[in-house]
């Protein structure tokens, strides 16, 4: 079974910065699409970054283009998201995922989800 662990979240006032990380068991990690979501209570699940199996090609949501990057360490089995610039409006539930086939940030690609760390920007 695989397992994502998501670590760094926290509280931070507008402006400031935090830095995601997540931790995968999957055997080879390397071959996956990984991606991170967020969602408030309420609303759907709103893809925030992707990044390719070789790390080459990523994807961004217009409202995190520029703030936020995405990158991963096949030899460390982990993907990065460094948050920048944060907004109150980018509060919510971070969640990594995992996607076996096409990249990119639809939802219904990802078949494994981590259990989510809470982001909390203050203004």
């Amino acid at each position: 079974q695989v397992q994502l662990v998501e670590s760094g979240g926290g509280s931070v006032q507008a402006g400031g910065s935090l830095r995601l990380s997540c931790a995968t068991s999957r055997n080879p990690y390397s071959s996956v699409c990984m991606a991170w979501f967020r969602q408030v209570p309420g609303k759907g699940r709103e893809g925030v970054a992707a990044v390719s199996t070789g790390g080459g090609t990523t994807y961004y949501a217009d409202s995190v283009k520029d703030r936020f990057t995405i990158s991963r360490d096949n030899a460390e089995n982990t993907v990065y998201l460094q948050m920048n610039s944060l907004k109150p409006e980018d509060s919510a539930m971070y969640y990594c995922a995992a996607a076996p086939f096409r990249c990119g940030l639809i939802s219904y690609r990802y078949n494994t989800w981590g259990q989510g760390t809470q982001v909390t920007v203050s203004s």
